[in-house]
């Protein structure tokens, strides 16, 4: 199910955007949940992970663009779109990331135009996950929310989209399963998703969402190789 946030602190427009996206959805048949949001505080405390996030830019306090920095630290790879009265803040929004930037206001056409290739995204995720115990229940990881591993003894930390979770497994068990899924052990403490490598080095891999992990040396001509494979399977031109 499709989840989406819109935030504009005046209650009018909110309202008419989510109107306006709830026709286009029944419209695709697709099933969909929308939150309402007066203000940038407010999204951010919110418990749940959304698929997509429509974000005002002129709010008070926190306004668009600071609630957007804030929310990417914790959902780097969700959707955001803007919306705004004004052009000002267009090359800041590629600074977060943005996916699009509407103007209002917002043409139907366009809107549409704009959820669709939104969703389309959403639906190129991966959806293959790993099953992992904790206190004799069962969760389900999806292995596109998942950053890396960290290994800490016996113990895993599961480093993701919604936090950390930890969970006793062996290491060894673990890379098994994750062969040919684009992770990449690459120093004995950690185990990362090759996806989300922005920058590298002899010494370390500094992931998309800023959190930096050391390479062992005896394994960085292997991370090379194996890092390249992922980035032209997703699309890279090297």
């Amino acid at each position: 199910m499709l989840s989406i946030a819109v935030c504009d602190d005046v209650v009018i427009e909110c309202c008419s955007m989510a109107r306006k996206i709830r026709e286009i959805l029944e419209e695709m048949k697709m099933p969909y949940i929308i939150r309402q949001f007066q203000n940038g505080r407010e999204l951010l405390q919110a418990s749940e992970s959304f698929d997509i996030v429509f974000l005002d830019i002129m709010m008070c306090d926190p306004d668009g663009m600071k609630t957007a920095r804030i929310f990417r630290e914790k959902a780097f790879d969700k959707i955001l779109i803007f919306v705004s009265s004004s052009r000002e803040y267009v090359f800041e929004a590629y600074d977060v990331e943005a996916f699009q930037y509407l103007l209002k206001p917002v043409d139907d056409r366009k809107l549409k135009n704009v959820l669709q290739k939104a969703i389309l995204k959403t639906e190129n995720r991966s959806q293959e996950f790993i099953i992992v115990s904790k206190e004799r229940q069962k969760k389900k990881l999806f292995l596109d929310d998942i950053y890396y591993f960290e290994i800490k003894g016996r113990m895993i930390d599961v480093h993701g989209a919604e936090g950390i979770f930890t969970y006793y497994e062996q290491i060894g068990e673990l890379e098994k399963k994750l062969r040919d899924k684009g992770f990449f052990r690459c120093h004995k403490s950690y185990l990362i998703n090759l996806k989300y490598v922005d920058v590298y080095n002899r010494q370390e891999v500094i992931l998309e969402n800023g959190e930096e992990i050391m390479i062992a040396k005896r394994r960085y001509e292997e991370f090379c190789q194996e890092v390249l494979k992922v980035m032209r399977k997703n699309g890279g031109i090297l």
